[in-house]
């Protein structure tokens, strides 16, 4: 698998943008109409950036063709009160097609704090709700909906106090199994005397069907020698199978992996458990080239892919803008990759 060599120019009209919203979080899934039904993450620009932990909503949009144009049609999943586990905000969607139904794996969060805005970090009410976040998972027979949601996380923190994913649960992202089943990959954050919490690491969950209930396999992954010394060095998993292996596309949050610090890296596994950078592991630098030649200035995250008959049609990804001030809005990009 080389994904980088495949990387085309992208066309300037090949991008969701909203003036009224953040947009991130992008997900793609052919369906059974021949369309392409888009789910993503937005929240009012007037509340800033860091608002997508209290007032993401995941939305939904449909094109005729993968690289666009998408339009809007509806929010798929509403805010349905403080007293649900994911009743406030809504955020990290994947989409996946098993069978004859729609799965979307989401991260949801609650709260009762007051949060100031425009939201900030510096907020101690802010990290209620990011230390709140929980993985779900909800079944459509169409990616327009409605969607089943339930009132359990499919994948909650760990008990244990020590365990990598003691405080917070995100980013979940989902395949088939070859030998039937569905593999997670999610990220973990550990409790500690932080309001923050500690180390970002990911780990593994299996289950038997879609909805769960989800077994966590014990250990890490995308690890390197030298993780230890760094709170993150990968972020923002996408996996898929195909043939005999497992592939992964994450951030490379300090260049471990490609060389260059937000490029995109891509792993492979065999069991989905143990990973190890491809023999050709940088997918995307850290930024991407416009078709008219110019470069984004900026880096691309939350990769994910619109695969077809095992090959990798289009990259999609959020970038943010940066002028006048850091993440003052945001964007999806669709990179051509065939």
């Amino acid at each position: 698998m080389d994904i980088y060599s495949k990387v085309k120019q992208v066309p300037h009209a090949a991008k969701m943008m909203d003036d009224e919203y953040y947009i991130w979080c992008t997900s793609v899934v052919e369906g059974h109409d021949g369309k392409y039904h888009m789910l993503y993450s937005r929240w009012p620009k007037s509340l800033g950036h860091y608002a997508w932990v209290t007032d993401s909503e995941v939305a939904y949009a449909v094109a005729d063709h993968a690289l666009g144009p998408y339009e809007f049609q509806s929010v798929a999943l509403l805010r349905r009160g403080a007293s649900y586990w994911d009743g406030v905000c809504t955020h990290n969607p994947t989409i996946t097609r098993i069978g004859d139904l729609y799965y979307l794996y989401y991260t949801g969060t609650t709260g009762k704090a007051k949060v100031r805005q425009p939201a900030s970090m510096s907020d101690p009410e802010w990290w209620e709700y990011r230390n709140n976040q929980r993985i779900g998972v909800a079944v459509a027979e169409h990616p327009a909906g409605p969607w089943q949601r339930f009132d359990r996380p499919a994948i909650d923190i760990s008990d244990e106090a020590t365990a990598f994913d003691s405080l917070a649960v995100t980013n979940p992202s989902a395949t088939t199994r070859p030998d039937g089943g569905v593999l997670v990959i999610y990220k973990g954050i550990t409790r500690c005397d932080r309001l923050q919490g500690g180390q970002v690491l990911y780990g593994a969950a299996i289950a038997d069907k879609p909805e769960g209930p989800y077994v966590k396999q014990e250990g890490h992954v995308f690890e390197h020698a030298g993780t230890g010394d760094h709170w993150m060095v990968a972020e923002d998993p996408f996996i898929w199978h195909d043939l005999d292996r497992y592939y992964a596309l994450t951030r490379d949050v300090v260049g471990i992996f490609t060389g260059e610090n937000g490029g995109i890296a891509l792993f492979e596994s065999y069991d989905g458990l143990n990973w190890q950078a491809a023999a050709q592991p940088k997918a995307l630098g850290n930024e991407f080239q416009w078709e008219d030649g110019t470069f984004s200035g900026t880096k691309l995250e939350r990769p994910q892919l619109l695969i077809k008959d095992g090959v990798p049609q289009v990259l999609f990804g959020a970038v943010d803008v940066n002028m006048p001030d850091r993440r003052s809005h945001s964007f999806s990009v669709f990179i051509p990759l065939v």
